[in-house]
């Protein structure tokens, strides 16, 4: 009986998802058996109503599923393909008809997913499109990759969603319609969640669009090895000296994730001695040997290991020193709001593991310079030059070749990707190569989404001492000698 009633309400938002999707198809129905009877001479699209009751049946037939714990079969697929179906549906419906689509693939990406429910999430995601612009606008679609994963966007020039709902808007009944149910968006992130996806909303610069969209979301699917539901759960270390933290950590990742915590960082080194971790998050300022030593001593001995750093005294020194020891987040106490640590650590655990900032592409010495400053342009590419490699400046956010360069500066005030936009833009445009943000006035802002971002270090522009701004980024890059 008490299992019976602590599911109830799982199975009751189930239920209400169910009757949520149902009611698309069968809007499809009735507007087509409408024009029908107003109309007895039009031809029947038979194939399309087909379709819908079938959907119905699928949509049931998932309910089921879900009840009995079950998982969704997945086989291998390109991402493309239940997009393509997905885009092909909604187009063909009455009420779309004012709405442009377009679909752009950038990369074709291969993935394991279940065709049906990779459709209806991205089904979901343009009829939201739809009705964030009132049925009249246009809706993009991009498959790409961020970091090497696979990743759709779906971006509408709709007003946008307002800031008081940002971090609401996938919640149960949470919606910007006076129409809406708000249950689209929880069925969009359950199907997300079924294939080790995550869903959520992008910058509006990760499109480089002229016009930046209202809203994208953003699924991004995790195809590391082993990642699959199911394999383990990931493990993740904690080390602070105070016991609060350390419970705040265990009750906000305990359920999530398997939960080893330390008080010093002898006792986080015997315990990443005794075996696997997927993440090590530590405080700065630790009894004995301090967080940022363990930080060094760790991603020395273990370079897959991703290592957080949190201080309750952040230094732009510090944020530096993260930075160029390949941490993936630097964190400042108090922590605003608890859940966007915990969203920070799922981005961790799921990302790739660390790589050495060694220098990209073999074979060439060409490296980009992302700088619309004239003055500025000229130092870097005489610091390079003297180090006998080949710059190419660009003064606008576009590829610098077919080919990716050897490494790339990024100008933190290049007005065409400005800040963290510009950083943005080089990790879609060249993932895995590395990159030196150059900013006129450091300040920890810059230090930190460069950090964030995947930079190899941020540095100030030494531009009137151009053999020290080439050893730095010499330094920075691991550039190997000409």
């Amino acid at each position: 009986m008490l299992r019976a009633l602590m599911g109830a309400p799982e199975k009751d938002g189930i239920a209400a998802e169910v009757l949520h999707e149902i009611k698309q198809p069968l809007l499809g129905l009735k507007a087509y058996l409408q024009l029908v009877r107003d109309d007895p001479t039009r031809a029947i699209p038979v194939t399309l109503l087909l379709a819908q009751v079938e959907r119905i049946e699928q949509i049931v037939g998932d309910f089921h599923r879900l009840t009995n714990d079950r998982p969704a079969p997945l086989t291998q697929l390109m991402l493309s393909a239940p997009v393509r179906h997905a885009v092909a549906h909604f187009t063909a419906m009455p009420a779309n008809q004012e709405v442009k689509v377009e679909l752009q693939v950038v990369f074709e990406c291969e993935l394991k997913g279940n065709m049906r429910l990779l459709e209806q999430l991205t089904l979901n995601l343009l009829n939201n499109a739809r009705d964030a612009m009132h049925g009249k606008g246009n809706i993009k679609l991009q498959i790409t990759r961020e970091a090497l994963r696979p990743t759709l966007y779906v971006a509408d020039w709709g007003p946008g969603i307002p800031a008081e709902l940002k971090e609401k808007i996938f919640e149960p009944y949470v919606t910007t319609k006076s129409t809406g149910t708000g249950l689209g968006l929880v069925v969009c992130k359950r199907i997300a969640t079924e294939h080790n996806a995550r869903l959520d909303l992008a910058p509006p610069e990760v499109m480089n669009e002229e016009q930046p969209p209202g809203t994208i979301f953003r699924v991004t699917f995790n195809t590391r090895p082993g990642a699959e539901a199911g394999t383990r759960r990931h493990r993740v270390l904690v080390v602070d000296d105070e016991a609060v933290i350390r419970l705040l950590f265990k009750d906000l990742l305990g359920r999530d994730y398997d939960f080893v915590e330390a008080e010093t960082a002898e006792q986080a080194l015997d315990h990443l001695t005794a075996g696997a971790f997927d993440l090590l998050i530590s405080d700065k300022n630790l009894p004995g040997l301090s967080g940022l030593d363990l930080a060094q001593r760790a991603r020395a001995r273990w370079p897959q290991l991703k290592v957080m750093l949190m201080t309750g005294y952040p230094s732009l020194v510090t944020a530096q020193q993260s930075l160029e020891l390949g941490l993936v987040d630097y964190l400042v106490k108090p922590f605003d709001d608890i859940r966007i640590v915990r969203d920070k650590v799922r981005d961790a655990v799921n990302a790739l593991p660390p790589q050495p900032a060694t220098a990209g592409v073999a074979g060439t010495r060409r490296i980009d310079v992302y700088e619309d400053n004239p003055i500025s342009s000229k130092q870097i590419v005489e610091a390079l030059t003297q180090l006998g490699y080949l710059p190419q400046v660009l003064t606008t956010a576009v590829p610098g070749g077919a080919q990716p360069p050897l490494a790339i500066v990024l100008s933190w005030d290049f007005t065409a990707a400005l800040g963290k936009g510009g950083i943005a833009f080089l990790k879609h445009f060249a993932p895995g190569v590395p990159f030196v943000v150059l900013a006129e006035h450091l300040t920890m802002e810059s230090a930190l989404e460069s950090l964030r971002g995947g930079a190899t270090a941020c540095l100030p522009k030494l531009l009137n001492d151009t053999r020290a701004l080439g050893r730095e980024l010499a330094r920075a890059l691991k550039l190997p000698e000409v």
